[in-house]
């Protein structure tokens, strides 16, 4: 944590900012990342918050704790966090891309839409939001998530509240936004809103090229985008990432073909199992993927995985146990045929708390032997 205090020093906030963009925890207090696990509403449940209740979990935590507030409460970890896009909005200092596979609408009741016609786009949600400093990517998997900057508010989609969602976010010095914005060029994303300040064309010209993709002309993209890349990211706090990601020439599922075997891990995932083409279970390689089935992240809730639209992985080794344990990936991919033609990715940390958290919220597993445990061996 000192560390992380000391790097916000080295990277002052930009002129006329009374503080730098970060992540933010519950207690409104500057965070290097957290992961946060929106719980789904329980079956019958009156209490109208129901939906919105999530844990959370930052640097330097044992596990998983329960939020202060819901996920809906500007006060609460996701709600400080992305909110500073709204309280930025007279500041032309900052640059943001809003990117969702299925957008919110354009104006409050109005149905939302899935992303480019014929799925041609990745299967991508996220934010991005930046000063002249540094800033922070936040992973997620919420549909209609966040509101447009012209809202002039943070909010949180009622669509949304019904199933369980993952966010991971990461505070990024100014110099990792390039090579976020290559990655995202990769993934191919619906962006829905943005701006990119002209005073940003030099630092992240990825970002400008993706904003200005974004619109009627579809520009092309002034960079060799490959079809798929792994690259390390270092927070603010010197934890370094690992990002997974590919485009929609990749033509193969995201776990079993490429991060299982780079991680060297047999991996446990969670995806939304209620779409069609939903791929079983791989078996079939050095390194087995299997698909969850049933969850509990905290001891009094237990559901299937047709109630939670998260997007995550873990490995099955505990850490220590060779290169490949300890790891937990966070992205915006699911396990089906369609989506392996289509963009996306994940984010990876090899971290003992984060794991034993993830590990242990995966109950049930399609096995390789149809049964129900989730040992790869």
């Amino acid at each position: 944590m000192f560390v992380f205090f000391v790097l916000l020093f080295l990277h002052p906030p930009a002129e006329g900012n009374a503080s730098p963009i970060t992540c933010y925890n519950d207690q409104g207090t500057a965070v290097d990342w957290f992961y946060l696990y929106k719980l789904p509403k329980q079956n019958g449940a009156k209490d109208p918050s129901q939906g919105l209740r999530y844990l959370l979990m930052e640097k330097g935590s044992e596990g998983w704790v329960e939020g202060k507030a819901n996920a809906n409460s500007t006060t609460g970890a996701p709600g400080r966090t992305v909110g500073q896009l709204y309280d930025q909005k007279k500041n032309q200092e900052v640059a943001y891309i809003l990117y969702n596979d299925q957008p919110p609408p354009r104006s409050p009741g109005a149905p939302g839409r899935l992303g480019a016609p014929g799925n041609a786009k990745g299967h991508t949600k996220g934010v991005v939001l930046l000063d002249k400093s540094q800033g922070f990517w936040l992973v997620h998997s919420s549909p209609h998530f966040p509101p447009r900057r012209a809202a002039g508010q943070y909010s949180y989609p009622g669509l949304s509240a019904k199933n369980g969602q993952s966010f991971l976010c990461i505070t990024f010095p100014l110099e990792r936004f390039q090579t976020i914005g290559e990655q995202l060029l990769i993934n191919q994303p619906t962006v829905y809103d943005c701006a990119v300040p002209p005073s940003f064309a030099t630092a992240a010209p990825a970002l400008a090229a993706l904003c200005k993709n974004s619109g009627p002309a579809h520009r092309l993209v002034p960079f060799a985008v490959p079809v798929n890349r792994s690259v390390t990211l270092a927070s603010v706090g010197g934890t370094e990432f690992l990002n997974f990601a590919k485009g929609k020439s990749f033509q193969n599922d995201l776990y079993s073909s490429w991060v299982a075997p780079t991680l060297q891990s047999h991996l446990l995932v969670q995806f939304w199992v209620c779409s069609q083409g939903v791929l079983g279970s791989n078996c079939s390689g050095v390194w087995k993927v299997l698909n969850v089935k049933l969850l509990r992240p905290v001891q009094t809730f237990t559901y299937k995985t047709s109630h939670d639209h998260s997007k995550w992985a873990v490995s099955t080794q505990a850490p220590g146990s060779g290169s490949g344990g300890g790891w937990v990936c966070v992205g915006d991919i699911n396990r089906d045929k369609a989506e392996e033609a289509r963009g996306g990715g994940t984010v990876c940390l090899q971290n003992a708390a984060v794991w034993k958290a993830y590990r242990s919220t995966a109950l049930e597993c399609e096995d390789c032997n149809r049964g129900t445990t989730c040992d790869a061996s």
